[in-house]
């Protein structure tokens, strides 16, 4: 497990290259944090080094939005805050994207665990103060 202390939004896209370089064959990542400890933000970074240049944002109204990366990668970031049971999932089509081989990026994972794939990365995102302590395993 590594765990990486930031104080300045600038020092995420160092951490989210850090954790891709560190799990290169995972494509679904799951991020763990109360509300406000930085999910949107460490995606939105995540997003910057895989070379997304439209503006990325919290999908919390429209569950997903897609954004396209670095030679045509398809980078899909779900927000499950306000989704009230897994048939929603369902019903949107959320297996085909986790079947996409595409990047899904998702908040609030425990809302749809049963579909979620085994070799899913969670990411953890804690608050202590004005840092956020982001901790996540890498590949084996």
């Amino acid at each position: 497990m590594q765990s990486f202390q930031a104080s300045e939004v600038s020092s995420l896209d160092g951490i989210a290259l850090t954790l891709l370089n560190a799990n290169p064959k995972t494509r679904v990542f799951l991020f763990d944090g109360e509300m406000g400890a930085g999910k949107t933000t460490f995606i939105n970074a995540l997003c910057d080094v895989l070379g997304v240049v439209e503006n990325t944002g919290s999908p919390t109204y429209s569950i997903v939005n897609e954004y396209a990366g670095r030679e045509g990668q398809v980078i899909y970031h779900f927000d499950f805050y306000r989704i009230k049971n897994l048939e929603e999932a369902i019903d949107m089509g959320f297996e085909e994207y986790l079947d996409s081989g595409a990047y899904c990026l998702i908040e609030w994972p425990e809302k749809v665990t049963p579909l979620l794939p085994p070799d899913s990365l969670y990411v953890s995102i804690d608050r202590n103060g004005k840092e956020r302590i982001i901790s996540f395993p890498t590949s084996v």
